[in-house]
């Protein structure tokens, strides 16, 4: 089968595509012919080895896809030739709270992930999707769909009529504004642009903030809201902007801390105002295979469609990092095969 391999970790150029035995599911496990798998912010972090460790180099990379099951390992029932899948990226967590474990069987970190042809998983892992549930919208989810779950329904424990605050318009805050609005929630998102934030509205989004003209912009959110502030605020940008989003908060607000993308620490951030407001702030290490269990229900009732920005083909997928480097994309970055 065709794969790709992260090699050397040096820069996005360590990508490279090689062929392999096709792999063949031992007791408990099933093999499973990737359809479709789309990218993360961590997929670029890892080509250039600032994702913890340095990795194997024959490691196949991506945690987010989908599949239909083409092999059957002993000791494995309940599951069908031909059924179309999807599973979570750290495959042994299925259900319960966070363990340090769950990094040992992580996809496309710790353990091979979705961009090869084929790919190994755990059966318990794996969750079957209802046929109105395409695959564009299972590739989409899987890492980032249930970490949103995690970030606003089992930590933030989101009510109609919340406020929702996501930050920038990747793949995470398109999808927790889809997620949010379905569960009853208003939702209020930032930008540089305001072509994307005029997008956003029209997918739902109840407030938009362009950062750049406010560079105050948590302020701007005060004033927006008439003082209230966002009940659940999902970080994505890291501690640089942690002051602003912790302004940004209402009483009693949750902070989901879970991404890292305005670079490193500047300076020592001032959190008084946790105390001032009673916020809680907790990282948030994606989800369990219950919570994307739980969002695949929710997609397949109320119809959610992630927004894809751009597919590009299995031979094609350098050039599918390279763009998601770019920050030109608004939505997720699929590699179709």
């Amino acid at each position: 089968m065709k794969a790709y391999e992260i090699g050397s970790q040096s820069g996005l150029n360590s990508l490279r595509l090689v062929e392999r035995d096709t792999p063949v599911p031992g007791p408990g496990e099933v093999a499973v012919k990737v359809h479709a798998a789309c990218l993360n912010h961590r997929d670029l972090l890892t080509l250039k080895g600032q994702y913890g460790a340095i990795k194997a180099q024959d490691r196949i990379p991506v945690s987010d896809g989908v599949g239909s099951v083409t092999g059957i390992g002993e000791n494995v029932s309940g599951i069908s030739i031909g059924e179309r899948v999807t599973a979570p990226n750290f495959v042994t967590w299925l259900s319960g709270k966070f363990t340090p474990a769950i990094f040992a069987q992580d996809l496309g970190i710790s353990r091979d992930g979705w961009l090869a042809e084929t790919i190994i998983l755990p059966a318990d892992a794996i969750i079957a999707l209802p046929d109105n549930v395409t695959d564009a919208m299972a590739a989409a989810i899987a890492a980032a769909g249930s970490t949103i779950w995690h970030c606003i329904v089992a930590f933030g424990d989101v009510q109609k009529g919340d406020l929702v605050l996501t930050l920038g318009t990747g793949g995470v805050s398109i999808l927790t504004l889809q997620i949010a609005k379905a569960l009853g929630a208003q939702v209020a998102i930032t930008s540089s642009s305001n072509d994307k934030l005029a997008r956003c509205k029209e997918m739902g989004a109840d407030y938009g903030i362009n950062y750049r003209e406010n560079e105050d912009w948590a302020a701007a959110l005060m004033a927006a809201t008439g003082g209230r502030g966002a009940d659940i605020i999902v970080e994505t940008a890291g501690l640089n902007s942690i002051e602003e989003s912790i302004a940004a908060c209402a009483p009693n607000g949750r902070i989901a801390l879970i991404g890292a993308l305005s670079g490193q620490l500047d300076n020592v951030p001032q959190l008084a105002g946790l105390i001032g407001k009673n916020v809680t702030m907790k990282g948030i290490t994606a989800g369990s295979r219950e919570m994307l269990s739980e969002l695949v229900a929710l997609i397949s009732r109320a119809g959610i469609e992630p927004l894809i920005d751009s597919k590009f083909t299995f031979d094609n997928a350098p050039d599918a990092f390279a763009y998601l480097e770019s920050g030109d994309h608004m939505g997720k970055v699929m590699i179709t095969f």
